[in-house]
């Protein structure tokens, strides 16, 4: 069965890129990180789960890949940026990314976000992230994750 075209988008981005990694549609929901977990049969820190901000007063995106155990301390990712960020509405993620909610890939996107890496994710083998839909997912290490998006790896768990 073809993958979604959005999923399908992911996939060949990732090979162009000279990544052989695999998107998977599975048969459930992977929208929130405790759905994306049992669904691949890992850990809920395994989950790479994409949270995108907006920064003010630039508009720019912000990306961040935390570990789906992790809530954002959104003041360390502030202090990052140099600039204060706000929770981007459904609207903004859709129009920067390309994407839904419950379904933003790391990559591909429509604007080029900020990036930031959860560094607690660095520590894992593998992780998963979403792949363009609430049902889409792929595989891959944390340095491919890095590779890829060129993120920079920081501390985002609020404590």
């Amino acid at each position: 069965m073809p993958l979604h075209a959005n999923a399908q988008r992911i996939q060949d981005l990732l090979i162009e890129r000279g990544f052989p990694l695999d998107v998977i549609e599975m048969p459930g929901s992977t929208r929130t990180a405790g759905d994306a977990a049992a669904a691949c049969g890992c850990t809920l820190a395994q989950i790479g789960k994409s949270l995108v901000f907006r920064a003010k007063p630039s508009n720019r995106p912000v990306l961040v890949v935390a570990s789906g155990v992790n809530r954002v301390d959104e003041k360390k990712i502030a202090s990052a940026l140099r600039e204060s960020i706000v929770r981007a509405d459904p609207e903004f993620v859709r129009a920067s990314t390309g994407f839904a909610v419950g379904g933003v890939p790391p990559i591909g996107h429509a604007v080029a976000p900020v990036v930031y890496l959860d560094a607690e994710l660095m520590a894992l083998e593998r992780i998963w992230c979403a792949a363009g839909t609430p049902r889409a997912v792929f595989a891959l290490t944390p340095q491919d994750l890095r590779t890829l998006t060129g993120g920079m790896v920081l501390d985002v768990k609020q404590t």
